[in-house]
């Protein structure tokens, strides 16, 4: 029976969690149909059923880590149902219970006791329990090395903790990383994994009990009736992460300017239309930023950077990171990958495309990995001003906020002065000022400023 095994989402990925399963034991699945969900520590995917047939069994339960190539279900025919392994979300294979010997129990049962029971005779000595019973006892032999195989791999080497010497568990990168950065003792983490083994939900199980029982005891006694506790998803837990450690990680420095965006307002006003119908959907000023981005980070490359081993490592290629809201249940930052090779309309197309897939789970771990400078563009829900928080490594990230119609001075080229009403808004630009000096955050922002203001964008469309 052909298996599903925990798919490779991305070359650095070794891991990944079952969020759902999308099928129960004995449905039937077709070919590149969904059928379950895996979040990993880069993105959130839909998986679809690699052949067609009935879930005959899953192996792995929602909310269990297992390593890339892990089998995770059996796909057969529906016949083949038959409760032998782990299959407990669905209630068809309880009547099953004697398929521990699923060949020789069913077709020989007859013949097989005069067969049988000469050998046992024989064997007697060894094997006390066995002339009797033997076809009874036969079954409950392959729970017994079940305890072994699932022990022995936990006790791998000694480490030492403290001074003091213990046993160490078998865990994975991301679950030893996780116990490490939040100084937790293992022996106090109860595994639910196969054998068990200890998953990140485990660990993170760990966390928030901490982190409730002192909340509890200084801020809320106890849940009132009236009260509803929202436990946190996987993309939350991983974002909660991320900020924490870029907090912890980077001198956070904040720089703002306005911007007139005028030009861009007229182009959308004047060939909008026609780009909808062109293309299936709006224009927006996300690509007109992109655009003025990619083209001050060639003027000033410390920005499309990260942080090294004492060094700052500049990046030739520009890779931006668009910040996608998942309907408020979280964020991903899909990467429009050598986005300086590329102009405006082919980055609005690669915008839309990313948050669709991002929004319906269809990015891989590709599509949120490479990224060296970020945009995140709050401005549609109406922001004034924001201080985004960087997106580790990167040294900066961008906040695109919500552009209004102003009054705003204007100057002619005899200097003279008038007042127009104009499309502003401002561009705050979060940097880590442990690699960047805030005269040169600013140049960055003066030069998108002015890329703004006064390129030929009707040209550029």
């Amino acid at each position: 029976m052909p298996e599903i095994l925990m798919p490779q989402l991305g070359e650095t990925v070794t891991e990944g969690t079952i969020t759902r399963w999308m099928k129960s034991v004995g449905d039937h699945v077709e070919r590149d149909e969904p059928l379950f969900e895996v979040s990993t520590d880069k993105v959130d995917s839909e998986v679809p059923s690699a052949q067609a047939g009935t879930l005959t069994k899953i192996l792995v339960q929602e909310g269990e880590t297992v390593a890339v190539g892990t089998p995770l279900a059996v796909i057969g025919e529906s016949q083949e149902l038959d409760g032998a392994g782990t299959a407990p979300i669905a209630p068809a294979p309880a009547p099953a219970s004697a398929p521990p010997a699923p060949a020789q129990a069913s077709a020989p049962p007859a013949p097989a006791p005069p067969v049988a029971q000469a050998p046992p005779v024989a064997q007697a000595p060894p094997v006390p329990p066995a002339p009797v019973p033997a076809p009874a006892q036969a079954p409950p032999v392959p729970p017994a090395p079940v305890p072994a195989p699932a022990q022995a791999p936990q006790v791998e080497s000694t480490l030492s903790q403290g001074g003091t010497s213990r046993e160490s568990l078998i865990l994975s990168p991301v679950v030893r990383r996780i116990i490490s950065e939040n100084n937790l003792d293992v022996s106090r983490i109860v595994g639910t994994g196969p054998g068990g083994r200890i998953t990140r939900q485990d660990v993170l199980g760990l966390i928030d009990a901490n982190r409730a029982s002192g909340v509890q005891r200084e801020v809320v006694p106890s849940p009132q009736v009236t009260d509803e506790i929202i436990p946190f998803s996987n993309i939350r837990r991983r974002t909660a992460e991320h900020m924490v450690r870029s907090k912890q990680t980077s001198a956070h420095t904040l720089v703002v300017t306005e911007v007139d965006y005028e030009l861009i307002e007229s182009v959308r006003r004047n060939l909008g239309e026609q780009f909808r119908i062109e293309e299936g959907f709006g224009l927006n000023y996300l690509p007109f930023i992109i655009i003025a981005t990619v083209d001050a980070l060639r003027t000033w490359p410390q920005l499309n950077s990260s942080v090294g081993d004492d060094a700052l490592i500049v990046h030739h290629e520009i890779n931006i990171g668009i910040a996608v809201d998942l309907q408020s249940e979280g964020l991903i930052v899909p990467v429009i990958h050598q986005a300086d090779g590329k102009r405006l309309r082919a980055l609005a197309r690669e915008v839309h495309s990313l948050a669709e897939r991002a929004r319906t789970k269809k990015l891989s771990a590709d599509d949120v990995a490479g990224g060296t400078f970020t945009i995140t563009n709050p401005g549609p829900f109406g922001t004034l001003l924001t201080a985004p928080i960087i997106n580790q490594p990167q040294v900066a990230i961008l906040s695109t906020d919500s552009v209004k119609r102003k009054p705003v001075v204007l100057t002619g080229q005899d200097g003279s002065e008038a007042i127009g009403i104009h499309s502003v808004g401002n561009l705050a630009l979060s940097f880590d000022h442990r690699v960047i000096d805030g005269a040169i955050a600013a140049r960055f922002l003066n030069t998108m400023k002015s890329i703004i203001e006064t390129r030929d964008w009707k040209q550029e469309l």
